[in-house]
């Protein structure tokens, strides 16, 4: 290992070199991804893991995502710089950060509201206003800033999510992983007509339960 390797920049670049290598390909992604330090977003403990292509624990039981799943899941959105996107899940934030670099509003509920406050401050640090938060249940979506453009879970549905695909527009599309174990099907919906979607399998992928209700507190 060279002295050059510990340089953070370094390490950025071999994390996105490994993004493109895996079928990341999108610019405006890579751009997104290159400028969104996601040391910010990591505990203390695990910064020297922070441009690692790995999921990171953080409090209240969550992770950070694997950077190649954030990006996988990005790109899979088709997201244009005039979406409204609805993410559940804020968690860190960085998740959050990546998707407001790219459309016109991230509206992000998160069910801890110690994580959704964390990760508003970090935002405000970057200086990103198009962020809505909202401290609730996952669950119910945003029924009031619907429809969406898009809509991204960052945790595993256990069945297809009804109330959360009714709040999409005709040709809006949903990411999210579904399934009851340990491994789960990233899942991306496209609305075609009120009630008929397409639904394509984008592979296998690890994340924690989406429970319903509001915790008490990280």
């Amino acid at each position: 290992m060279s002295e050059d390797d510990d340089v953070p920049e370094t390490r950025l670049h071999r994390l996105l070199n490994s993004l493109k290598a895996q079928g990341i390909s999108e610019s405006r992604l890579l751009h997104a991804m290159e400028y969104t330090p996601r040391d910010l977003f990591v505990p203390e403990l695990f910064l020297d893991r922070s441009w690692e292509d790995s999921a990171i624990p953080i409090a209240a039981g969550q992770t950070i995502s694997q950077p190649y799943i954030v990006a996988l899941m990005t790109q899979s959105l088709k997201l244009e710089a005039r979406h409204r996107v609805l993410e559940i899940g804020t968690g860190s934030g960085y998740q959050t950060a990546i998707l407001s670099r790219l459309c016109r509003y991230v509206y992000t509920i998160e069910r801890y509201r110690s994580l959704m406050l964390e990760a508003e401050i970090r935002h405000k640090r970057l200086m990103l206003e198009n962020i809505i938060y909202r401290y609730g249940d996952g669950w119910d979506g945003w029924p009031e800033q619907a429809p969406f453009d898009r809509i991204l879970v960052t945790a595993a549905l256990p069945d297809e999510p009804h109330p959360l695909l009714s709040q999409l527009k005709i040709n809006g599309v949903m990411v999210a992983p579904q399934g009851r174990g340990s491994v789960q099907q990233l899942l991306r919906y496209t609305r075609t007509k009120d009630d008929h979607f397409e639904v394509e399998d984008l592979g296998e992928v690890r994340f924690v339960p989406l429970l319903e209700g509001v915790a008490k507190d990280a």
